[in-house]
């Protein structure tokens, strides 16, 4: 009796031996798993110090004295000097602060445009049944592929016979037309991925196309319309071709715009005082993209376009 209970518990119960041997075959199993994860990892911060390394040797400048600035490529400067950020605030004609100004109101106009006029425009595409629906779509996706610089001089004949500019109508009036085919792309891909069985439910309640489009489409869509702000966001702040063509006049510059003649008023020798009024400029770019990411993933990853 004693025999075979012995036998059935080593056929129930695997020996040590066994058990011992099969845990060092899964650790050795895991073990390339693991390598491959931190030479990934390895890898990608190596990367990224290597994209990140101009912004940080432009933070370290911008605290260096003028002399050593590139004279000493280290990063963590030997001499601070904080007088480049006073120096260079002031330094153009007017304070720095009233380009900033005006990059903002052209940022802010461009927003509010993108944001109202191309969720409209999705709206009808990916909603509404119409003549030369399929045909419009396929002219505005053709205006993606056509360069800026071909329609500038019509563009400026046009603005410069409506006396607009030196004015900041130009940069922000287009954007209440619609121009902006990639956002109207971005927010028809993401309103046909919304069940059509919404906009039935509301037209049996007795909602028309303007409300089905302000009091449910636009609330389901946040993550295409930060997205859309976001990015409108960062290029229209980074602006500096249509800006540098519209805007001549001092008091009117954006910080681009204002950051090129900053070098030319200084003939290039007030170095730390540019790179200081530089990283003032990206700022408001990474605080936007710092706590927007996560709305610009998800934008991106609903809307179709991954």
């Amino acid at each position: 009796m004693t025999v075979t209970v012995d036998l059935l518990e080593e056929i129930v119960t695997p020996p040590k031996r066994g058990r011992d041997r099969e845990a060092r075959v899964a650790r050795r199993s895991r073990r390339p798993d693991h390598i491959r994860a931190v030479i990934k990892h390895v890898s990608l911060i190596l990367v990224g110090l290597v994209m990140i390394y101009p912004l940080l040797w432009m933070l370290s400048s911008s605290f260096k004295p003028d002399a050593l600035i590139f004279r000493d490529p280290s990063l963590l400067p030997a001499e601070f000097d904080f007088s480049h950020y006073a120096d260079g605030w002031n330094a153009l004609s007017h304070p720095f602060s009233l380009y900033l100004l005006n990059s903002a109101i052209i940022v802010l106009g461009s927003l509010i445009g993108n944001l109202l006029t191309c969720s409209m425009a999705a709206y009808a595409f990916a909603r509404l049944e119409f003549r030369g629906r399929k045909l419009a779509f396929g002219v505005m996706l053709l205006t993606l592929m056509l360069p800026a610089q071909v329609v500038l001089i019509p563009q400026y004949v046009i603005f410069a016979n409506l006396e607009w500019v030196n004015t900041f109508l130009p940069l922000i009036v287009p954007k209440f037309l619609a121009t902006d085919a990639f956002f109207i792309f971005l927010m028809v891909q993401f309103f046909r991925g919304l069940p059509r069985e919404i906009d039935e439910a509301a037209k049996i309640d007795g909602a028309g196309y303007w409300r089905i489009y302000f009091r449910i489409l636009l609330p389901l869509s946040v993550p295409a319309l930060a997205t859309t702000a976001i990015f409108t966001f960062i290029w229209t702040w980074n602006d500096f071709f249509s800006q540098l063509v519209y805007l001549t006049r001092p008091e009117m510059l954006t910080a681009p715009v204002a950051l090129r003649n900053y070098v030319d008023a200084t003939s290039g020798a007030s170095w730390g005082s540019l790179f200081a009024m530089s990283v003032i400029t990206l700022v408001p770019v990474f605080l936007v993209f710092l706590f927007g990411q996560r709305f610009l993933i998800r934008g991106i990853a609903t809307s179709g376009l991954k």
